[in-house]
């Protein structure tokens, strides 16, 4: 059996969306995946201004990705071109718009194979096949919009799934409008669901196909969840009184963040 490859990236991930997800889930096919993780100070350098997120929320988002492999802190770098030379690399991942010449000469002297994504390769959202689990393990079903995904919605995932496999309902771009009002979602449906099935705490992600506040009953009735979990803001519009009726544990987490980590809300960084 050969040994896998091992492959980085480099990069500040300030603000990881789709597109960046996407890249991580094809770099991660060619070997394991570590991410090469600038500090503020290099962000700044580049951007002229502090990152939207800390290096520690940066990482922690990044070490949620089922991609991932591991997250390296780049201490001390000064260099948006380079890679540790301590450390074995057999092919470092990058995308067009941040290749250029001194990075293709890094990796040339350094014997590194460079491999360049186009966009056309990281276009669409393939759906995340389910994350393997226990026999035996307790279904969890969680619910909601996340129509701008942050540490919040990481942290609330990672305390969901210590209750047994989480699979995570999306609302429908129809019910999330429906519920919320126009200009809702942000983010289509196939995105959102996207982007909560590369999180390695979600079994699985799924698009609900019923409507009002308690959408997911098609999915519900078909899964037949232990455990309904909510955080204290989803706790609302009949959910308890629905779990009551078909016999599901109801639980209400609390919504704090991971250590050290500030309080996000998706309203605040979307700006509506």
């Amino acid at each position: 059996m050969s040994t896998p490859k091992q492959v980085i990236v480099s990069g500040g991930f300030d603000d990881i969306r789709a597109r960046d997800l996407r890249f991580l889930e094809e770099a991660a096919k060619l070997g394991n995946l570590t991410v090469w993780l600038w500090p503020d100070s290099l962000i700044q350098q580049l951007n002229g201004k502090a990152p939207k997120f800390p290096l520690a929320e940066r990482k922690y988002f990044l070490e949620a990705v089922r991609y991932v492999s591991r997250v390296l802190e780049a201490d001390g770098v000064n260099s948006f071109d380079t890679l540790p030379k301590n450390l074995r690399i057999d092919l470092w991942a990058d995308v067009e718009a941040t290749t250029n010449a001194a990075r293709q000469k890094f990796a040339a002297e350094n014997k590194i194979a460079y491999r360049i994504f186009t966009a056309d390769e990281l276009k669409g959202f393939p759906e995340p096949q389910p994350m393997p689990s226990a026999p035996g393990k307790k279904k969890v079903i969680a619910t909601g919009c996340y129509d701008w995904f942050h540490s919040g919605h990481v942290r609330f995932t990672e305390e969901a799934s210590a209750y047994g496999d989480l699979y995570v309902c999306i609302g429908s771009d129809a019910n999330v409008r429906l519920l919320k009002g126009e200009g809702h979602p942000l983010l289509s449906e196939q995105e959102r669901r996207y982007v909560l099935g590369s999180i390695k705490y979600v079994k699985q992600a799924l698009v609900t196909t019923g409507s009002g506040w308690v959408d997911a009953d098609p999915e519900i009735r078909r899964l037949k969840p232990d455990i309904y979990v909510v955080n204290e803001d989803g706790d609302k519009g009949g959910k308890r009184e629905y779990c009551q009726e078909l016999g599901i544990e109801y639980l209400v987490l609390k919504r704090t963040p991971a250590p050290g980590l500030p309080k996000r809300s998706s309203t605040d960084l979307r700006g509506f």
